[in-house]
């Protein structure tokens, strides 16, 4: 095969020789369901795949599965632990802090454990930001919260004086939970550590609301975002179908991945066009968007249209390459574009038009998790605890053919995930919509 192989060891700070408190435990009749790391998920599950492999003396990759081991590495009696929330908020990071928190404290005996304020702005003295205690009594019904207990920062930090707050105060079990900038930040520090000769485990839990990390299947908040902009959707094709010659506009997150639009679209299959930043479209011409959008409304008097924050950029003149402060380009705002668009290009029509332009970002991003994000939450928190008790560290704890797993940091970080625009998703997007392909070259 011509792909480049996926790294799949994972980091230990030594070997692990204390038996798990764990071992003691019988919860309902049954002893804990111990994994080892000898048990593992295939990368590759398709026949075809595998067959291709193997005829090639390719070594098949596989993930080491998340859970608790026999022995663990630290002594809980005298280690003390960290957890940060990093860049934009998501619905369940209550959840997760919940779960660290309780795994560490009732499972294997940490009572030990701080939140730093605002992300990593909470280990530099300038910010005076004091840790946070967290005790099971502070954290059993945060899970009913939206937002981030601990607060959130965007933007670097100097890695080094993060190390230096760890090692004064003798942190020796780091939680962070971000996107792919906050991975990489967290890849640094994991470096910086072993450089300097400490044990101090560092375990990342994959954030971001677009569902798009690189060898993740699902990344939680996801199930929220789409269940929130169904009803966004919904709401505008209410509005759209009021009115005459309606028109309901909703933009949706996904700068460079269009899988929050995707999948709302066929949650609430009232969308007519849907429009991501995988696949290209036009906006003039016979085949582009606003020639098909005045068909739709010539023939059925309404359309709802969703777009991705990231789709449509080729249409700004001028690129906004200023960053933000975690490093991403400013996006030019789409959906109040389209919107302009769209009523101009109707007005010089002399065509009545009625649109509603509707942007539930921020409310979807600070919402409380939903029923299956919080489950999901759960799992990812009490496994990261698993990991980082049993030594291991720069790993991230994923989900892959539905197992939940160990992902070495650098496999991850850097790289992205997307809508692929010939795979099921999409074309199932099109069959729902029956929109046209928008691009004037098109066959």
């Amino acid at each position: 095969m011509n792909q480049d192989p996926i790294q799949t060891h994972i980091q230990t700070l030594g070997e692990a020789k204390i038996p798990s408190p764990m071992l003691d435990e019988k919860r309902g009749g049954v002893h804990h369901l111990f994994v080892s790391d000898e048990d593992r998920i295939m990368i590759n599950i398709r026949r075809a795949d595998i067959q291709a492999m193997v005829d090639q003396g390719v070594d098949l990759p596989s993930f080491e599965l998340a859970g608790p081991r026999r022995k663990v590495y630290f002594d809980a009696s005298k280690l003390r632990c960290a957890i940060a929330t990093c860049g934009g908020l998501c619905p369940g990071l209550n959840d997760i802090i919940r779960a660290i928190v309780l795994e560490l404290h009732y499972r294997y005996g940490v009572k030990n454990i701080y939140g730093a304020l605002y992300g990593l702005e909470g280990f530099i003295p300038e910010y005076n930001h004091d840790f946070l205690d967290l005790t099971p009594a502070r954290v059993t019904a945060i899970m009913n919260m939206g937002g981030s207990i601990l607060g959130s920062s965007r933007g670097a930090q100097d890695i080094e004086r993060v190390v230096d707050c760890l090692e004064v105060n003798n942190i020796g079990m780091l939680f962070m939970v971000g996107g792919d900038g906050t991975l990489m930040a967290a890849s640094k520090i994991a470096e910086t550590i072993s450089e300097r000769g400490l044990k101090i485990s560092v375990v990342g839990i994959p954030k971001t609301i677009d569902n798009d990390i690189h060898l993740v299947s699902r990344s939680f908040g996801f199930d929220t975002a789409v269940d929130v902009s169904r009803m966004a959707i919904q709401g505008a094709h209410n509005e759209a179908t009021a009115y005459p010659n309606g028109v309901g506009l909703i933009k949706l997150m996904g700068r460079h991945s269009g899988f929050i639009a995707a999948t709302a679209a066929l949650a609430q299959q009232d969308a007519n066009f849907v429009l991501i930043p995988e696949v290209d479209f036009d906006l003039d011409g016979p085949k582009g968007l606003l020639a098909a959008l005045e068909a739709r409304i010539v023939s059925r008097g309404h359309a709802v249209i969703v777009v991705a924050e990231g789709a449509g950029q080729k249409f700004f003149e001028e690129v906004d390459e200023r960053r933000d402060a975690s490093g991403n380009i400013r996006l030019n705002d789409i959906g109040i574009f389209l919107r302009d668009t769209i009523k101009a290009y109707f007005s010089q029509k002399n065509i009545p038009l009625n649109i509603k332009y509707i942007d539930p970002s921020y409310m979807i991003r600070s919402v409380p998790a939903n029923a299956n994000d919080s489950v999901f939450c759960g799992f990812l928190g009490r496994d990261a605890v698993h990991a980082g008790m049993s030594g291991k560290t720069k790993l991230v704890i994923g989900h892959w053919n539905n197992h939940f797993v160990h992902l070495p940091m650098e496999a991850t970080a850097g790289r992205r995930k997307q809508v692929r625009p010939n795979g099921k998703l999409w074309t199932t997007v099109l069959e729902s919509t029956g929109q046209p392909s928008l691009q004037n070259d098109s066959a």
